[in-house]
């Protein structure tokens, strides 16, 4: 799990901009008990979420515009959704071996989640914990 935790605090900018090195669960706990600079969002941008997916599961770009005007960082709940997704990107990338698959997955409706994506899904601490145990599931190579 260290690998992903490392995996996740890389796609957010890394040191450069949490401002620390993050090797654990305890680190990346308090990266974001510590709010997160919006630079951050980038990192999720770049990991393939869409801007309207950001706006939805992270911040509204309205509240982002007013933020960095003000030059203030993301909330502690909007760092812990940014990093919930992250982790979840990583760890499907992790499973699938390959960005876009990961990517592609995670938008496909799955019967096992009533029609919705795992991205939806994932909107919730409790929901993020089902699409890692589906992962888990079909990196171990059973049917999911």
């Amino acid at each position: 799990m260290s690998a992903v935790v490392e995996e996740v605090a890389r796609k957010l900018g890394g040191q450069a901009v949490l401002g620390r090195t993050v090797r654990s669960q305890a680190d990346l706990a308090l990266a974001v008990r510590d709010r997160l600079p919006l630079v951050a969002l980038r990192g999720l941008a770049e990991a393939g979420l869409t801007e309207q997916e950001i706006e939805r599961f992270v911040i509204p770009q309205r509240t982002r515009r007013h933020r960095a005007e003000k030059k203030q960082p993301l909330t502690i709940d909007e760092s812990d959704r940014a990093v919930r997704l992250l982790r979840i990107q990583t760890i499907a990338e992790d499973t699938f071996g390959n960005h876009g698959k990961a990517n592609t997955w995670l938008r496909r409706p799955l019967a096992e989640l009533n029609g919705e994506t795992p991205l939806d899904i994932a909107g919730t601490e409790a929901g993020a914990r089902v699409i890692e145990t589906i992962l888990a599931k079909i990196a171990w190579g059973a049917a999911a």
